[in-house]
């Protein structure tokens, strides 16, 4: 039978141009308030002189904000990414935004040659980026939820055998709720002991399970789920609504970004790569600028 075709919807998300962001971010000092508001979203109480929602100004020099008061130093950068980095702050917030408009992510390459950095800084700016974006979260799926399940290999020599145990290539065992979110981890193999607890530990109990047909889902059924399963392996990719057509859109657009943008990934650096896409595919349907929603999580560890 042949495969449904996935109906194309438009992503809810406003348009939010480059110029935009250059409007908004134009220099340091304004990347600086923005994450100085994020870290203390009700004022500042001076630690040294106590000082409620004291009036801090801005010291060029020290990447820092000083109190009128008693002058002590206050940087927003502590515990970040940006924190001790010797790139400006306008930069990394267009390295965010570049990151964040497309499906599939840019190069390092692209990055270096965008923002006039050295390859090894704009790699290590991605890295760090990647580092703080997340990978699904709390368990999904529940009773009258569809969940699909399904494992791929990432990466590899482009010669050898495909599929299962391909030489050369990186296990990744993923989920995603219909209409919902994915996660996806980067594995040592796909045998049961490994894909199983994975499963549970994502996945709600009395979820229905769509599969394709590898006998390491066979004990889903026993776990409390509603265990579905087609044929791949006789040309079955539909059987009334059990497919795994959203978890295998979602491998696509993996491999895709690792093959064609990034020429491949060491096996060592993947679940960074693979957390990105997730995260990017986890936040479609935001009516915020993706830019935005990268921002807000390279800045979540900011608090009061």
């Amino acid at each position: 039978m042949a495969r449904t075709p996935r109906k194309q919807t438009k992503s809810p998300m406003i348009n939010y141009t480059l110029q935009d962001m250059q409007r908004e971010f134009p220099d340091d000092k304004a990347c600086m308030d923005y994450l100085l508001n994020r870290r203390y979203p009700n004022g500042i109480t001076c630690h040294k002189c106590g000082v409620v929602n004291a009036k801090h100004h801005y010291v060029v020099s020290h990447k820092s904000y000083s109190c009128q008061w008693c002058g002590n130093h206050i940087t927003p950068l502590a515990d970040t990414i940006f924190d001790h980095s010797p790139t400006p702050l306008v930069k990394w917030f267009y390295a965010i935004y570049l990151m964040s408009q497309t499906r599939t992510g840019i190069s390092a390459k692209q990055l270096e040659r965008e923002l006039g950095v050295t390859y090894k800084t704009a790699w290590r700016m991605f890295k760090m980026i990647r580092s703080v974006l997340d990978n699904g979260g709390d368990a999904f799926g529940g009773e009258g939820k569809d969940v699909e399940v399904d494992e791929t290999y990432v990466g590899g020599a482009r010669k050898g055998k495909r599929g299962r145990g391909a030489a050369n290539k990186t296990p990744v065992v993923g989920a995603v709720e219909r209409k919902g979110n994915v996660k996806a981890i980067v594995v040592t193999d796909t045998k049961s002991e490994t894909v199983v607890p994975f499963v549970e530990e994502t996945v709600a109990k009395d979820s229905t399970i769509h599969t394709d047909e590898y006998n390491v889902y066979n004990q889903l059924g026993n776990k409390g789920y509603d265990h579905q399963t087609v044929e791949h392996g006789a040309g079955q990719f539909v059987k009334g609504n059990t497919h795994t057509n959203s978890i295998e859109g979602f491998w696509a657009q993996v491999k895709n970004a690792v093959n064609g943008v990034h020429h491949g990934v060491a096996p060592e650096y993947l679940q960074q790569y693979v957390n990105e896409y997730a995260f990017r595919y986890n936040h479609r349907n935001d009516v915020t600028p993706m830019f935005q929603t990268f921002l807000s999580r390279v800045s979540s560890e900011l608090g009061d």
